[in-house]
């Protein structure tokens, strides 16, 4: 069934491809491609496969042996066998990693196995991730593992099925080839199953792409490999615009500087919606490199991601991010910052003050509308557009805040609010809205402190007796969200259960009076009460997701997966294929009563006995001592 891809491989034809046939990690000068071979895995399986991915390469696996037909896409989308018509190669790029330039840096474990034109003569770039060692591989071994294959096999999905802008995931691949890895980077490795993921995207090419030409950085001296070749910048330009934005070449198909400022022009807007997007359902990407920025204004490149629980701005996902650059409520700017750094990629193709100015005038304006715009949905204002809502929004964001919200049930249940509810199915909403709140319990995991006493005392005294060596050290926000966290700590010491949800009930009931009259306001704009609350209600199901990719979620189905078992991957994939449905059959999470082998990243968990929880309930206490690297 795997021979209905048709390939064309326009990339390879477009843009320069290395003709070395050099082995291993190497610098690879004067090129945007390498050519790979993957290297074959012991006994591939498939673990899951998304077929509504699949259909865009025009492929429909047989359902009358639906066995061979894994075996089929198991040996093929593992890299044992390559399709007939791909070609393997490694992309070449560079990036800005946690902010300083890295140099080189390219598909270390991705190998794009070529184009397949789908079935409405579209064209699709795929991808095996974690296939094997390539000439980026630097000094890993250009595999993946299981548990970071399965996230972003149902992440990929889960985005698309939300309607935020996606890299496509269409089949996950194990295997009895192991690799060790250091999971928390602790000094405890393990051996981990290789896995392999096909993706499915446009287009690969992203903001690094571009920095291949980048000359040293007065910061930390690294180049790129292709410094001086303006040459292949412009071979770049004029694929990726013919190519991705047809409209634009053909618009501005005389005037090349015009053209590449309309190409900006439209990447800064796409980038800013697609941030928005991210906002509104809590997703954090964890790792905001300019290399993992697509150039089509996709999400890509799923490592260390989240989903948010309990609302918090400054929630970090990536348990490596140690200064919070990539935290949640700094995705906007730095997804800025990281566009900026496309424009002097871009030199002197575009000059910079024509980028620079394009990005000053566009960017913040257009994710605040969009933003704005998904956020109304989200609340149910579909007939008027007033200046207050932006107010409204924050002070429902600061209410969760200061309650604990967690994010997505929260904006879930608020459709079940009405504008002329009675007081004692007021009290019910009340008692539901506020049960989606942090506990006591919750919370003193939450503000647990995490610094050695000796350590915060040792570092306080050197910020009193040698200011300039504390500010060089870079630790003054870490010290004092910890200190913050000692007085939150000590605060919840003294908080009983009651206390607690008096307060909660009271803050809520601030913000619910202010939401009402907003919807009053609609209400008196409508000849048809009944049938303008009819519809709010529709909006805001389909922009409020009853379920999303949860960690603990993922961690269930790994854990399952870890021991054999895929049903859970399937289960889930499914589930997130409706996000916005209430979903039969798909109440409680299945989970073995016995857990031995437990894998070291289940090792963080509470020992507890973990409850059967649903799969749109708030995480189970141990779900927060989870971290993902």
């Amino acid at each position: 069934w795997l021979g209905a891809l048709r390939f064309d491989n326009l990339a390879l034809r477009s843009l320069p491809v290395d003709a070395s046939e050099e082995g291993g990690p190497r610098t690879v000068p004067g090129a945007c491609f390498a050519r790979v071979r993957p290297t074959p895995l012991q006994n591939p399986r498939l673990v899951a496969m998304s077929l509504p991915a699949l259909a865009l390469l025009g492929l429909e696996p047989p359902a009358a042996d639906p066995a061979a037909a894994e075996a089929e896409a198991a040996l093929f989308f593992s890299g044992n066998r390559v399709p007939a018509g791909a070609e393997p190669a490694a992309h070449c790029y560079c990036g800005h990693q946690f902010g300083s330039f890295a140099g080189q840096l390219g598909d270390g474990a991705a190998m794009y196995l070529g184009e397949v034109l789908g079935p409405r003569g579209e064209r699709w770039e795929i991808q095996l991730k974690g296939a094997g060692i390539t000439p980026f591989s630097r000094q890993a071994d250009g595999r993946k593992v299981l548990r970071s294959s399965i996230r972003e096999f149902l992440c990929s999905e889960a985005m698309f099925h939300l309607g935020i802008p996606t890299t496509r995931a269409g089949t996950c691949v194990t295997s009895d080839s192991t690799v060790v890895r250091d999971v928390f980077y602790d000094g405890n490795p393990k051996n981990e199953r290789c896995t392999v993921v096909l993706r499915i995207a446009s287009t690969f090419i992203r903001f690094g792409s571009f920095e291949i030409f980048k000359p040293p950085d007065e910061y930390t001296g690294r180049k790129g490999p292709s410094v001086n070749r303006n040459d292949i910048r412009i071979q770049m330009l004029d694929y990726v615009i013919s190519t991705f934005y047809p409209e634009i070449q053909e618009a501005y198909s005389g005037n090349t500087i015009q053209r590449n400022a309309a190409f900006f022009k439209e990447i800064t807007k796409r980038t800013a919606r697609l941030v928005a997007e991210w906002q509104c359902v809590g997703f954090c990407h964890g790792v905001l490199n300019t290399d993992n920025m697509s150039i089509v204004g996709l999400t890509i490149d799923y490592g260390p991601f989240g989903f948010m629980d309990r609302y918090d701005p400054e929630h970090v996902c990536n348990g490596s991010d140690n200064t919070g650059r990539y935290a949640y409520n700094k995705q906007p700017e730095i997804c800025k910052w990281n566009l900026g750094k496309l424009a002097e990629a871009l030199v002197p193709e575009l000059p910079l003050e024509t980028s620079q100015l394009i990005l000053e005038e566009e960017y913040d304006a257009e994710f605040e509308k969009h933003y704005l715009q998904k956020m109304r949905k989200k609340l149910g204002l579909i007939q008027l557009e007033l200046e207050e809502d932006s107010k409204l929004v924050s002070e429902l964001l600061e209410t969760m805040h200061l309650t604990a919200g967690d994010f997505t049930n929260i904006f879930y249940l608020l459709s079940s609010f009405s504008v002329d509810i009675d007081p004692s199915k007021f009290e019910d909403f009340l008692e539901e809205l506020t049960s989606q709140c942090a506990s006591v319990e919750e919370l003193k995991v939450v503000f647990k402190p995490q610094m050695d006493p000796r350590q915060l005392s040792m570092m306080l005294m050197l910020a009193q007796s040698n200011p300039q060596l504390f500010a060089l050290i870079g630790a003054k926000a870490n010290i004092n969200k910890e200190l913050e966290r000692i007085e939150q700590f000590s605060k919840l010491q003294e908080l009983t259960a009651d206390d607690l949800l008096s307060r909660n009930k009271g803050h809520w009931k601030e913000w619910l009076e202010k939401y009402r009259v907003r919807l009053q306001k609609e209400v008196e704009r409508v000849g048809n009460a009944d049938a303008w609350n009819t519809e709010r209600v529709k909006v805001m199901n389909s922009n409020n997701p009853k379920y999303i990719l949860r960690n603990y979620i993922a961690q269930n189905a790994i854990e399952a997966a870890e021991n054999g078992d895929f049903s859970e991957v399937r289960n889930v994939l499914k589930l997130l294929e409706h996000p916005f449905q209430e979903a039969e059959g798909f109440q409680e999470v299945k989970e073995d009563a016995e857990e031995e082998g437990a894998t070291a990243t289940a090792a963080v968990c509470s020992q507890e006995t973990r409850s059967r929880q649903s799969y749109c309930s708030k995480p189970p206490l141990w779900a927060s001592e989870l971290c993902v690297t």
